[in-house]
């Protein structure tokens, strides 16, 4: 059992840690609202992860081939619904700022806890190529692979693990940055160049089709 919840967290880091749009807009998200919605954000991208990887495991490899015709629509989607929320707060932030609104944090009556975990599972799920990611590790392990109850929900706890520590750490960073941003100007430019960034990382992720 050791041995999967190695390759678990080995797994769960290796498809967290490269930040993409999703990481950008947590961060701007905590950043905007506090960190209790942050950490709802993060976990909800860590439960996506999670359910990939269990999917990886219970058969990855069958699953890989039925998946592949709708990559590149669900990829396209990805990118979509990112770029719609990266303009939509860029634009609520302008908005703010020119009526004196962006003053102090939003402390989440915007968005709750709950709703940013439904939002950020729903943009991670997006991404079927999580699933592919977590299969062809589990294939390249070989004998090795995790082919026990015990050791298979060793390796889904353990990817869970080590993505919901990777997500609060990005969401510990938002939330010291939304600290650190008291003055309206700041939060406004922090708001506009993480919409922006957002977008540029959503072709991106739409160009690696």
């Amino acid at each position: 059992m050791t041995a999967a919840v190695v390759a678990g967290l080995l797994a769960g880091y290796g498809i967290a840690i490269p930040v993409g749009a999703v990481g950008a807009y947590l961060v701007a998200v905590t950043a905007r609202t506090g960190w209790r919605t942050g950490a709802g954000a993060a976990l909800g991208v860590a439960t996506a992860d999670g359910a990939y990887a269990l999917l990886a495991v219970a058969g990855g490899s069958a699953l890989v081939p039925l998946l592949t015709p709708v990559t590149v629509p669900l990829r396209w989607a990805s990118a979509l619904v990112l770029t719609v929320l990266a303009v939509r707060a860029g634009w609520a932030a302008l908005a703010a700022y020119r009526t004196g609104g962006l003053a102090s944090r939003d402390d989440g009556g915007a968005l709750t806890p709950a709703r940013a975990y439904l939002t950020f599972l729903g943009i991670t799920i997006l991404n079927p190529m999580t699933v592919v990611y977590f299969a062809a590790l589990v294939l390249a392990t070989g004998p090795s692979a995790p082919d026990t109850p015990i050791d298979r929900t060793a390796f889904v706890l353990a990817a869970f693990i080590a993505s919901a520590s990777w997500q609060l750490l990005l969401a510990l960073g938002g939330t010291l940055l939304g600290r650190t941003l008291t003055g309206a100007r700041g939060r406004l430019g922090t708001a506009l160049a993480s919409s922006t960034l957002i977008v540029v990382l959503a072709v991106r992720l739409v160009a690696q089709g």
